[in-house]
Order: C-alpha cells, then structure tokens, then sequence
C-alpha cells in the first residue's frame, strides 16, 4: 500500500505543476500554523496540498509512521474548484483514489 500511497502523492504533485499551482516558495510559517481545517483560513487548497498534506503523508512514509486511518480531501477539491474553470478533473479522481486506499479497512484500492 505505501508504494500506491507514494505514487498517488506524486500524481499530486505533478497535477499541481500542470495546473500552475505550484508555488515556487512556501507561505510564511505562520500561515502553516493555523489550527483551521485545511488551513482555509491562511492557505489555498491547492498549498494547502503542496505545503501540508503531501510533506506529512510522505514523512510518514518515509518514518514507518502509521498513516491516517481515514481521509477525505477529495470533497474540499470538488468545492475549492467547482467554480474555478481549472481542469481539474485529474486531481480530483488521484485525491478520491488517496481517500479511498487510506479509509479502506485492509488499505485495499
């Protein structure tokens, strides 16, 4: 499973660069502290992705970490970009396959 979770992150990722999300320097530190969910509040969703979920999940990986039991981020990608014009169908499908391998029981996709 932690091969597909790795492959999926760097889908992410790649999504995020063909959609010019990407961004070249990280938000300051205190925009990453905010206790909001998905840091709604200081970050978009796409850094969001970029500077909080995707360096945690990996350095789970990397550590032997336990990763999360449930996840749902595909739902905030539906919303964040329902109105947006981006093409963001890509992303959208890679974070519904994340959410459903780290909430399946057995981590099956």
């Amino acid at each position: 499973m932690t091969t597909t979770v790795a492959e999926l992150l760097i889908d992410v990722e790649a999504q995020l660069r063909i959609m010019d999300l990407w961004d070249g320097k990280p938000p300051p530190v205190s925009a990453l502290a905010s206790d909001q969910p998905f840091c709604f509040d200081t970050l978009t969703f796409p850094q969001w992705l970029q500077f909080i979920f995707l360096p945690r999940v990996y350095e789970l990986l990397e550590t032997g970490g336990p990763l999360p039991q449930r996840c749902g981020i595909a739902p905030m990608a539906e919303e964040y970009f329902k109105d947006s014009g981006l093409p963001s169908a890509e992303l959208e499908a890679t974070l519904k396959r994340i959410d459903r391998l780290l909430s399946s029981p057995q981590g099956d996709d």
